[in-house]
């Protein structure tokens, strides 16, 4: 059983910052792929940042500068540093991860995501 764990949402004013986390447990060989992203109301779900295990990143174009996405692959965890935060942010955060996992006696990589954090910028 594999999880995947949130933390570090809130409400923020505009202009402030927020540092959201993500760990990973389980029964996991290793990790591939990290990744941040957003849902907001009546919206779908985009993604916000990524990160390879080797450390290469990937951001949507709306946070290009004002986010930050980092690693540490000896906790199994993912970082969303945020910078800046406008009202647009505001959404559910989901963090997503690529695991290698044993499935039926074979190993193979799977996506698990966490339950979600909330995020609301507002004065």
């Amino acid at each position: 059983q594999v999880r995947a764990v949130e933390s570090g949402g809130g409400l923020v004013q505009p202009g402030g910052s927020l540092r959201l986390s993500c760990a990973a447990s389980g029964s996991i060989f290793s990790i591939n792929d990290m990744g941040w992203y957003r849902q907001a109301p009546g919206k779908q779900r985009e993604l916000v940042a990524s990160i390879t295990s080797g450390g290469r990143t990937n951001y949507a174009d709306s946070v290009k500068g004002s986010f930050t996405i980092s690693r540490d692959n000896a906790k199994n965890t993912v970082y969303l540093q945020m910078n800046s935060l406008k009202p647009e942010d505001t959404a559910v955060y989901y963090c997503k991860v690529l695991a290698l996992v044993a499935v039926a006696g074979s190993l193979g990589y799977r996506d698990y995501w966490g339950q979600g954090t909330q995020v609301t910028v507002s004065s």
